[in-house]
């Protein structure tokens, strides 16, 4: 059976280590995973494969995180398989002024045209003025032209004030 384990609460060494202790002591291993630190949170969001119960994983992972104050939920998924999306890989960077709708706006395109959006990460770097950047690896569908999807997207970019551009993902270890 697989789970997905997710826990948030405020950055502090030990996280990561706290959860997988528990998992290893319930016999699970940590198939897929994503940890990141977002507005001085620590997230994290973790495929497993068990034998244990749900129920009873979640309560011990809450006791043995309580003093980090986590927030902590376990709950069974389907099995899925691992294969990659059918499509091409490209990379899609956006980078402009800060505002409310980018992401929506965007990921709503790209959804429009079947293009699957595979991993996304956002941040504002400065405060005068402060400066969006999204980074997206996205699979574009056979069969669907990148170069008139770019320029979709270059026309979505000028009307919320962003540059927006999209190249062909370069191979990596993950």
């Amino acid at each position: 059976m697989h789970v997905a384990v997710t826990a948030v609460g405020r950055d502090r060494p030990g996280i990561a280590a706290a959860v997988s202790k528990v998992l290893f002591d319930h016999g699970a291993n940590i198939e897929d995973s994503r940890m990141a630190i977002l507005g001085g949170h620590f997230s994290m969001m973790l495929i497993v494969a068990t034998d244990a119960d749900p129920t009873a994983l979640e309560r011990d992972l809450g006791a043995a995180t309580s003093d980090l104050d986590l927030i902590v939920a376990v709950r069974a998924v389907e099995d899925a398989s691992a294969a990659e999306p059918e499509g091409e890989a490209f990379t899609l960077s956006v980078y402009g002024a800060d505002h409310p709708g980018i992401v929506a706006r965007v990921t709503a395109a790209l959804a429009g045209r079947a293009v699957n959006v595979t991993d996304l990460a956002t941040r504002v770097i400065g405060h005068d003025p402060p400066v969006y950047v999204m980074i997206m690896d996205v699979t574009v569908p056979a069969g669907l032209d990148a170069k008139s999807l770019e320029a979709d997207l270059a026309q979505l970019g000028g009307d919320l004030g962003v540059d927006v551009s999209l190249r062909p993902a370069e191979a990596d270890t993950l």
